[in-house]
């Protein structure tokens, strides 16, 4: 789905400081190691609430020496190896803690043909100067373990260019020869199998402002290719070297727009060819031009092959612009291949297939039917699914000619018949979660707001919601979801969508209907949302992408009306207090101050003044049940709690960060309701919880179990004495509960 909101996904501008290319020590066992918590740790069974997918698949890789093993990359939430005995997909980067939270997207992965437990990650989401340095993983038991690499250079695994590759090859002549392409630093080059890595002497690749880099690389035989992907169409842009020491420009190679910047490769032994996709941008975006070429290694000629030229006319009168993706060939059939094309929004995006070199095609989008019944959320709120967007990952079984996948922006697609698809997603989990509720009655423990994907009611948590994204309106990235505490069959939701911001919900969240109206300022700034105790008050907050704030509005008539608020703290999340629905609390961060209203949001008042401001994250928590007991969650100043309505705070001496903070229902016995934190008691930055109003906690995570940058939101479950839900950056909903 394509939507006009910013996303997580979107890249972020700017270009690193280039980076001494010097190899670092590795660290041996997991990738992050662990810190002793402040008090002994309760085990826990930790699981993904079931969506599937919800993200983009920028490249998926079976092995060319073991039927049945595959691996797949996203570009935020990580690594999986396919498990062929559970048809489902097995994580490999959980392990990646708070401080290595860059390291979730993988920018590009390697498997060595001659050993097949051999497994290879570079990862690294962003490289603009705030993010930390990229690492390279390396593992001889198919990620079940890891040796880590840390690299003085940085990837950008979440930026333009990322479904291309894989910029990740051992080398065919030594095992332990491994090669990596990087975005601003050249080609790198390590001799000891990944354990250090220096500038490969000889390669002629110069970067440029736009910042690709070398956008893949690939085997044909003994010799080696190289993607450039900072030509400007008429420089070369593909590289080759016979001998691993020096490297030329591919003679006769193609030029011009539709050939400025190579996405994929692959080669087809049988017939000695190897096939280049190319496009005039990297990717996934921005792209409007494209084309397919082959060339004989044999001799060096090099034809065009592709299936459809862009730049014709739909039939609704459209501009069928677009560039060319993924492409494989069929280990089993010389001369049979599938390539696909990628941002082709108006004719909607294909798989095309020849079994003769490219001389002929068939495009599998014709007659392809879809079963969606495991993931309904992949019909957008339609009738049926499309056949996809963002196809860059595509890969076909060298085991089975008929099963061929194919990465979209939010799902796997699979088909062993060429007719019949369905996703291949079981146990990837990538959605990016930004609120939950956890309801203390109905069918449904958990509701999700999500990035891209919307809200989703989880009458299920072992599978996918059966309504799919929330609808009436659909939206793209969820801004605001809240709950009438006393009247809990009230839920309301904003987010960014094209056919209306906000809507209400009177049965829990499972069917919808939107707002009568919305302020102007709902269509380009729709921010969170909160709803008065008893449902009969909205308070909407307006917080454009860039960061600009405009005033809150108000509205008692379920959104027929609305008012501005001008005593409201511009951007500020709004709180309502679960026992009064006369109350509402708002912090703003600038000036350190809490606000609050006791005329049901008409006018905001000062209480407190003198709390911490201008850190990055603050929370504001209003325990359950209580009237005016509030917790104020400070990032790098711990925790403060006020029990007479914001009037005043005091220090929580228990922790000394606190990133996100919820409730839960209270232990056997206990007077208080259980808190579960995202925080530090010490060193490390874990998930704990606390059965005696944060006096003392307990750490419930574990080192196998802590999913990069997790500081969201969590909630306990008001039901389930223990049970967990915590929002990740691209590992879903993950929930926990007492082993």
């Amino acid at each position: 789905m394509r939507t006009s909101q910013p996303s997580r996904r979107a890249v972020l501008a700017g270009t690193a400081a280039a980076a001494a290319l010097t190899g670092l020590p590795s660290l041996a066992g997991p990738a992050s190691a662990a810190e002793p918590a402040a008090a002994a740790g309760q085990a826990y069974r930790w699981r993904s609430a079931v969506m599937g997918g919800t993200g983009f698949i920028t490249g998926v890789l079976f092995h060319p020496s073991v039927r049945g093993l595959a691996y797949a990359r996203t570009d935020i939430g990580g690594a999986y190896r396919w498990d062929d005995r559970t048809a489902g997909w097995v994580p490999l980067t959980d392990h990646l803690g708070w401080d290595d939270w860059n390291l979730l997207g993988v920018e590009a992965m390697a498997v060595d043909p001659a050993y097949p437990n051999r497994l290879y990650l570079a990862l690294g989401t962003y490289s603009q100067s705030w993010a930390t340095n990229g690492a390279v993983l390396r593992s001889d038991d198919r990620g079940a373990t890891w040796t880590r690499t840390d690299l003085s250079v940085k990837l950008g695994a979440n930026e333009d260019g990322r479904g291309t590759g894989e910029r990740l090859l051992v080398d065919p002549r030594d095992s332990n020869v491994l090669w990596l392409g990087t975005r601003h630093d050249g080609l790198l080059k390590s001799t000891d199998r990944g354990a250090t890595w220096a500038a490969a002497s000889g390669f002629p690749g110069s970067p440029s402002a736009t910042g690709q880099g070398v956008t893949l690389l690939v085997a044909a035989g003994r010799t080696l290719y190289a993607g450039w992907g900072d030509s400007d169409g008429s420089t070369p842009n593909l590289f080759r070297t016979v001998d691993g020491r020096t490297w030329e420009a591919v003679p006769g190679r193609p030029s011009g727009t539709a050939a400025k910047v190579p996405i994929r490769a692959a080669y087809d032994r049988g017939t000695s060819h190897l096939y280049v996709t190319y496009a005039n941008a990297p990717g996934p975006n921005g792209q409007s031009d494209g084309s397919v070429h082959k060339l004989c290694t044999l001799n060096g000629k090099w034809t065009e092959v592709t299936p459809v030229k862009p730049g014709g006319t739909t039939a609704e009168g459209s501009a069928d612009t677009f560039g060319y993706g993924g492409v494989a060939v069929d280990a089993r059939r010389p001369g049979t291949l599938v390539v696909s094309t990628n941002n082709r929004w108006a004719a909607v995006d294909t798989v095309f297939r020849s079994t003769d070199g490219g001389r002929t095609w068939t495009s599998l989008k014709d007659t392809a039917v879809f079963d969606v019944s495991e993931t309904p959320y992949l019909k957008w709120g339609q009738d049926k699914p499309k056949f996809g967007w963002w196809i860059q990952a595509l890969a076909l079984d060298p085991y089975d000619s008929r099963h061929i996948v194919y990465g979209t922006g939010a799902t796997l697609y699979g088909t062993r018949d060429l007719k019949n698809w369905a996703p291949q997603i079981r146990g990837l989990e990538e959605a990016s979660v930004r609120q939950l509720i956890s309801p203390p009655v109905g069918e449904a423990h958990l509701i999700s707001g999500n990035g891209d994907i919307g809200v989703m009611y989880h009458e299920s948590l072992t599978a996918s919601p059966s309504r799919g994204m929330a609808s009436n309106p659909v939206f793209g990235s969820a801004t605001g979801l809240a709950q009438a505490a006393a009247k809990p069959a009230y839920v309301v939701r904003t987010g960014w969508g094209d056919n209306g911001n906000g809507a209400y919900s009177n049965d829990g969240g499972q069917t919808w209907a939107p707002f009568k109206a919305q302020p102007s300022l709902a269509k380009d700034a729709p921010g969170p949302i909160a709803t008065n105790a008893d449902g009969s008050v909205l308070l909407w907050v307006f917080v454009h992408w860039d960061g600009t704030k405009y005033p809150a509005h108000r509205s008692a008539d379920n959104g027929a009306t609305w008012s501005e608020v001008s005593s409201y703290p511009k951007g500020a999340t709004p709180v309502a207090d679960p026992a009064d629905p006369t109350r509402f609390y708002a912090y703003d961060t600038d000036t350190g101050t809490l606000y609050a209203s006791t005329d049901s949001g008409r006018s905001f008042a000062a209480r407190a003044t003198g709390l911490p401001s201008g850190d990055t994250q603050f929370e504001l928590v209003a325990a359950p049940g209580r009237a005016g007991d509030l917790w104020l969650s400070v990032k790098w100043n711990g925790l403060y709690r006020s029990t007479d309505g914001g009037v005043s705070f005091s220090k929580v001496d228990s922790c000394w960060a606190s990133y996100t903070l919820g409730f839960g229902k209270a232990a056997d016995g206990a007077d208080y309701p259980a808190i579960y934190m995202v925080g530090s008691t010490e060193t490390i930055t874990a998930v704990y919880r606390s059965d005696d109003g944060a006096k003392t906690w307990v750490r419930i995570n574990d080192d196998q179990h802590q999913w990069g940058w997790i500081g969201e939101t969590i909630t306990g479950d008001p039901r389930i004495h223990g049970r967990v839900y915590i929002a990740t950056n691209g590992r879903g909903v993950q929930y926990g509960e007492p082993a």
